[in-house]
């Protein structure tokens, strides 16, 4: 009973952890830390939904739930199984595994369906937009609208509209370029599957939707660094202004935009030069890392 206590207090320890990242406001000044907080967070409520029933039904054999299934598989081999070994123990054995099937079918299905997204548009991208020398390693896209995006991959391909061209100065659509690639050269499209997945496979939990809009406000957060680190802040902030007032953006599935969130929110902290949180930064990493690290180990040993 002890391990499934922990796995228990794994997933509290998870709901907490979420409840301060997300009123945190240091996050905002550090989203590279944030981003890899929230991701051991989700690395250990995965790992805890799955033990927490696989050691309610190993209780028995009182040891490490790793141990434990080994344990248990020998004995179904042999056909003997310890007094006090239910068919309820096995079924909630069950569905600890159920849990982690759900968590990889729906990665895998999320997979799948982004990468058919992008094949799509990748697809149609070679049909209707086109190459400008003044705009060298992005396409064009002769709409009106404004839009600037990332669409990723192994070959990631930055795109923007005619609309935008006319919209931002040099300077602006620039910083708008370097936020995009920022995008394809750190593949925040792999930092959100994750999320994705968490939020389609434990939907009772509805912090895991609320941690996705959060890290993806982050992950736009640290593009957000990425081009104000070549190209100072004022250029970004003044692109963000005018998305902001855009009357149609536009932000294709599978994508990641530059104006897809928060672009109020996003202006107003480029325009505030505070330093990272080191020490508070570092905390946050040491208690996620340790709260991803018990159900792994209960896993392991």
């Amino acid at each position: 009973m002890a391990y499934a206590v922990h796995f228990a207090g794994a997933v509290l320890a998870c709901w907490l952890t979420a409840q301060v990242l997300a009123r945190a406001t240091w996050t905002w000044r550090a989203p590279r830390v944030a981003i890899v907080c929230w991701q051991a967070v989700g690395l250990a409520l995965g790992l805890s939904a799955m033990g927490l029933p696989m050691a309610l039904g190993l209780v028995a054999y009182d040891r490490p739930t790793g141990g434990a299934l080994l344990a248990l598989a020998d004995d179904l081999t042999h056909g003997t199984l310890p007094a006090g070994v239910t068919a309820v123990h096995l079924g909630l054995v069950g569905v600890g595994f159920g849990i982690g099937a759900v968590l990889l079918g729906t990665t895998v299905r999320s997979v799948h369906s982004t990468v058919r997204a992008q094949r799509r548009h990748r697809d149609l991208l070679t049909l209707v937009a086109r190459r400008d020398p003044a705009i060298p390693g992005a396409l064009v896209l002769d709409h009106p609208g404004a839009a600037a995006y990332c669409l990723p991959g192994v070959r990631p391909r930055v795109v923007v509209s005619a609309g935008t061209l006319s919209l931002l100065d040099r300077a602006e659509l620039a910083a708008v370029l370097a936020h995009e690639r920022a995008h394809a050269q750190e593949r925040h499209d792999l930092v959100l599957l994750p999320f994705t997945a968490l939020r389609r496979a434990l939907p009772w939990f509805r912090w895991v939707g609320a941690a996705h809009e959060w890290v993806a406000l982050l992950v736009e957060m640290r593009a957000d660094d990425k081009a104000r680190a070549l190209h100072a802040e004022a250029p970004l902030a003044g692109a963000l202004r005018r998305f902001a007032a855009a009357g149609h953006r536009i932000a294709p599935a599978g994508t990641l935009g530059l104006g897809d969130r928060d672009l109020d929110v996003r202006v107003q902290r480029l325009l505030v030069a505070d330093r990272p949180p080191r020490l508070l930064g570092a905390a946050a990493l040491a208690v996620t890392t340790t709260l991803a690290a018990l159900p792994i180990s209960l896993f392991l040993s």
